[in-house]
């Protein structure tokens, strides 16, 4: 089934978000082109194409929209070049951390909306958008070496990406209809990542 314009919308700017962060991480690691497109690709497509495969949804998000995969390229080649000359990436670790929570809402609220646009049970729908939103940046960590903030103790992550879904869930059949609970989502799922992040806040187990 064809995605509304909104959430078409949301899953092109959570796939921009998740790139860029993508090409910070593996330059922060002294990757060249290479892997840093290779790094921002796995990041922007990682957890649509898991929750297309899990949904039977074809083609795969990357596959039905090539313009997508173009767009990864230009923001890959942009960034790289632009850390080429200046060394840097707007601060990066900061940077990194704005990206991957907003594109952990954007993620979480249009994972719920294609599983249940698929037909998915509101549960299993809940289950999408956490896969949607944090298999990116599980492959992201992978390739950079690193053990993935989902697997590890450290700051809300996969939570956050579950509260996005979950209001996602409940708003959307409420009077606030598919653009205000995605703006909520949005909104949830980011702001608690943020606020785990400044605060230091985790799971007590």
């Amino acid at each position: 089934m064809d995605l509304s314009p909104l959430i078409s919308l949301i899953e092109a700017l959570g796939i921009g978000a998740f790139a860029l962060s993508g090409v910070v991480e593996a330059k922060k690691k002294g990757m060249d082109f290479v892997g840093a497109f290779t790094a921002a690709f796995l990041t922007a497509f990682g957890g649509g194409t898991l929750r297309d495969l899990i949904l039977d949804r074809h083609p795969l998000v990357w596959i039905g929209q090539p313009t997508y995969i173009a767009a990864v390229f230009l923001i890959a080649l942009i960034a790289s070049v632009r850390h080429a000359l200046n060394g840097q990436l707007y601060a990066p670790g900061r940077l990194v951390d704005i990206l991957d929570a907003l594109g952990l809402g954007l993620f979480s609220a249009a994972g719920t909306s294609v599983a249940l646009t698929s037909g998915a049970h509101p549960l299993v729908a809940i289950v999408m958008g956490v896969v949607t939103a944090t298999f990116g940046g599980v492959l992201r960590d992978v390739i950079c070496n690193e053990i993935p903030s989902i697997f590890r103790t450290s700051q809300l992550y996969a939570t956050c990406a579950l509260l996005g879904s979950i209001v996602y869930l409940l708003l959307r059949v409420t009077a606030l209809g598919e653009a205000g609970a995605s703006a909520a989502a949005i909104a949830a799922a980011a702001g608690l990542r943020l606020l785990a992040l400044r605060h230091d806040i985790v799971l007590p187990f």
